[in-house]
C-alpha cells in the first residue's frame, strides 16, 4: 500500500485483519531485513527445536522467533542476560496482532574481541603451569569452616548459606565480601583470598558469583585473580555463574563447579551421611571384636589339663621326631667324614713311607757324605784323594778315603 492511499483509510471502517494485513505489508515491505542488538529476555527453547525469546534494551522489547534449522549452527549457548546482535526480517503474526523479528543469525554482541583476549591470557597461563593437574589439591572430606568470597548481598550467597545449612549444620561459613563486577572486582577478590590463608580462616573458598554476561563475568579471568586462586594454600573452588559461563579461574581452581549451590554441595558433606557412615562403622568393629572374643573364649576352653598334656604332645611330637633324624643324620655325617679322613691318612702314611730315606736303605742302597763336613755327596765333581767319605749302608757306618774319581 502506498503511503498516499492513508489518507482515504480515514473515513473507512477496518476488520481487525484488514488493519493487521495493512501492518503486515507496511513492516514486512519496509523492512525487509534488519540488524538488531539487544538483551535475551525470556529464552525458550521448544521441543520442536525453534527458540523464543525477547530482545530489550532500556526503554523497549522485542519478539523474536529462531527457527530450528538456524538455531542449530549457533556455536554458543544464549541465555537471559546475554548482550547478542541478531540479522533477520521483519515479520507480523496476525493470531496475536504483534510483530516480531525472525532471526536468521545471532552472535554475541562485542564478546568476540574479549573471548579472543581470555583464550590468549589462558592459553599464556597455562604455558606457566598454573593450571597443571599435579598442583590441584583434595578437598577436605569435612572442613569446619567454609569461606565464601563473593558479593555479600548476592542470590549465590544465599543459596550457599541455604544448602550448607540444610546439608550440615556443624559446619561454619566465613563471608569475605568483595566486589565481584567492575574496575575494582579483581583487587578485592585477590585481597580477600589473600586474607583468608594470611589468617587460615577457611578449610576451603569458594570464589565466585552467580550468572551474568561475558562483560560482568571478567573480574575472574584477571590475571592477578587466577594467580591467587593457584597460590592459595586453602583449596578453592570456583563457582563463577551459570553452567554454561566459564572463567580463568575454573582452570587455576582446585575444582570448578558450575554454580555456587553446586560448590557448597561439593564443599558440604550430608551430616546424615557422615553419621550412617559412623553408624555402620561402629556396628562393624563391634561385630568383629564379638567374632574375636568368641574365638578367644573357645580357645580358653580348650584348655583342659587332658587337653594341654595332648596338645603339648602334638606340639613335642614333631619336635622329637625332627631331633632324632637330625641325630642320625648328624651321626651318620661324621662316621663318613671319619672314613674318608681316616683313607686320606692312610695314604698319606703310605707316601710317606714311600719317600723315607731308610726305606730306600733297606732296598741296598746307602747315603755317602763327607766325613768332616756332612755334606751328602751326589757327584764326584769337587772331591779329591785322600779325603774321607762315610757311608751309611741300612745298617753302620762306613769310613772310607777317596783313592780316584770317575765321572
Amino acid at each position: 500500500m502506498e503511503l498516499s492511499q492513508f489518507s482515504t483509510l480515514q473515513n473507512q471502517t477496518l476488520t481487525v485483519s484488514q488493519l493487521t494485513d495493512i501492518m503486515k505489508e507496511l513492516i514486512e515491505g519496509t523492512l525487509p531485513a534488519v540488524t538488531v542488538e539487544g538483551e535475551i529476555s525470556n529464552w525458550k527453547p521448544s521441543s520442536a527445536g525453534h527458540v523464543y525469546f525477547t530482545l530489550k534494551d532500556k526503554t523497549a522489547t522485542l519478539s523474536a522467533v529462531m527457527w530450528r534449522g538456524r538455531a542449530m549452527y549457533l556455536n554458543f549457548q544464549p541465555r537471559d542476560g546475554m548482550q547478542v546482535r541478531v540479522k533477520g526480517r521483519m515479520t507480523v503474526y496476525p493470531a496475536r496482532g504483534n510483530y516480531q523479528i525472525q532471526v536468521d543469525s545471532m552472535e554475541q554482541a562485542g564478546a568476540g574481541d574479549i573471548l579472543a583476549m581470555l583464550e590468549e591470557r589462558k592459553r599464556r597461563l597455562a604455558m606457566e603451569g598454573l593450571f597443571d593437574s599435579e598442583n590441584k589439591k583434595p578437598l577436605p572430606f569435612f572442613p569446619r569452616r567454609i569461606g565464601v568470597v563473593t558479593t555479600p548481598t548476592g542470590a549465590g550467597l544465599r543459596d550457599i548459606c541455604q544448602i550448607v545449612r540444610r546439608r550440615n549444620p556443624c559446619v561454619s561459613i566465613v563471608i569475605l565480601p568483595a566486589i565481584v563486577q567492575g574496575a575494582e572486582a579483581a583487587a578485592t577478590i585477590v585481597r580477600q583470598i589473600q586474607t583468608a590463608n594470611r589468617y587460615d580462616m577457611a578449610d576451603v573458598l569458594i570464589v565466585g558469583r552467580g550468572g551474568g554476561s561475558i562483560e560482568d563475568l571478567l573480574p575472574f579471568s584477571e590475571e592477578e585473580v587466577v594467580r591467587a586462586v593457584a597460590a592459595s594454600k586453602i583449596p578453592v573452588v570456583s563457582a563463577v555463574g551459570h553452567e554454561i559461563d566459564w572463567a580463568i579461574s575454573d582452570f587455576a581452581a582446585d575444582m570448578r563447579a558450575p554454580t555456587p549451590s553446586a560448590a557448597a554441595e561439593l564443599c558440604t558433606p550430608l551430616l546424615t551421611d557422615i553419621l550412617t557412615t559412623l553408624s555402620r562403622s561402629k556396628d562393624e568393629l563391634i561385630r568383629f571384636m564379638d567374632v574375636k572374643i568368641d574365638n578367644a573364649r573357645n580357645l580358653v576352653r580348650s584348655f583342659s589339663g587332658e587337653n594341654l598334656e595332648l596338645r603339648f604332645r602334638q606340639i613335642e611330637q614333631p619336635v622329637l621326631s625332627a631331633f632324632s633324624d637330625a641325630k642320625e643324620a648328624l651321626l651318620e655325617n661324621m662316621k663318613v667324614r671319619c672314613d674318608e679322613t681316616r683313607q686320606r691318612v692312610e695314604k698319606a702314611i703310605i707316601q710317606l713311607e714311600a719317600a723315607d730315606p731308610k726305606s730306600i736303605l733297606n732296598r741296598g742302597f746307602a747315603m755317602v757324605r763327607d766325613k768332616e763336613t756332612g755334606k751328602i755327596i751326589r757327584s764326584p765333581e769337587g772331591l779329591t784323594n785322600g779325603q774321607l767319605l762315610e757311608i751309611i749302608p741300612k745298617e753302620g757306618k762306613i769310613t772310607a778315603a777317596v783313592t780316584g774319581c770317575e765321572r
